[in-house]
């Protein structure tokens, strides 16, 4: 049975989604998907905000951002981190419809539809109505999350991948949603469509404080919440998690993901 909740959920989500943000990395992407000065950006599934105002400053001057999320407690978080700069936030599904907010120049969904692998294709064709005709969709995500490493103990790498097992099958979550995203544009019918691969996970030597934080996290948040057994350990998740943390700092350990960026107009 899928349970209907945020997987990463917890008290500490915001900060880790405001910490792992690049900057650069996002003024890139928004900058291939067509961000410009003047345009309406809708930033869906916004998290803690700070992607939301790259894209507020990007799309200056004269253009304005919205920025939606479920969580009452990450937009607040949003509105007071980073609300003042004029980007706007409301809590809202994406799910739902979303008619009410208007037309969008672009809509951008970032890390969002990894955790809908049974809604994602429908949140997608949900998407089209909030754009303009020739508005753009820009969906970008990731494949083969957390699952690509080299140096790491033969039992850890088992574990890992008994966790992303059982998130999709329990938890809603999907890891290859990333080859997914051109198919999804595609069936909508769009135009112009096209498609960016770069790393986003590049990780090898010593690690920076941010990188240790957000996938730390991401491992203990997913391990605790997954329900794998860790058969692999006498003390299960315990020894999991604590041989994750050694064998992560290790500078000989290789880890890279895969990000893939897909965009298309709408026709007019």
């Amino acid at each position: 049975m899928v349970e209907d909740i945020y997987l990463m959920e917890s008290d500490e989500e915001a900060i880790r989604l405001d910490v792992k943000t690049d900057p650069e990395v996002v003024c890139r992407q928004a900058m291939w998907a067509g961000a410009a000065s003047g345009m309406r950006v809708a930033d869906l599934g916004c998290g803690s905000g700070k992607t939301t105002k790259i894209l507020h400053e990007l799309v200056q001057p004269g253009g304005s951002v919205v920025g939606l999320d479920f969580s009452e407690a990450r937009v607040d978080f949003a509105k007071k981190t980073h609300g003042k700069t004029g980007a706007h936030f409301h809590v809202r599904d994406i799910r739902d419809s979303m008619a009410d907010l208007g037309q969008f120049d672009l809509v951008w969904v970032r890390f969002v539809l990894e955790y809908y692998r049974t809604e994602s294709q429908d949140i997608v064709r949900n998407i089209v109505s909030l754009l303009k005709p020739g508005g753009i969709l820009c969906l970008i995500d990731l494949d083969y999350n957390c699952l690509s490493h080299y140096g790491l103990p033969t039992r850890l790498e088992r574990g890992m991948h008994g966790i992303m097992a059982r998130l999709e099958q329990h938890a809603n979550f999907y890891p290859y949603v990333g080859r997914k995203l051109y198919a999804f544009v595609y069936d909508i019918g769009f135009t112009h469509i096209d498609v960016q691969i770069t790393p986003h996970h590049l990780i090898y030597g010593d690690l920076e404080n941010s990188v240790e934080f957000n996938f730390t996290k991401k491992v203990e948040i997913a391990g605790k919440k997954s329900g794998y057994p860790f058969p692999e350990y006498p003390n299960g998740y315990t020894g999991f998690f604590e041989e994750f943390k050694a064998s992560f700092k290790s500078p000989r350990r290789f880890t890279y993901t895969p990000v893939i960026c897909c965009k298309g107009r709408k026709p007019k």
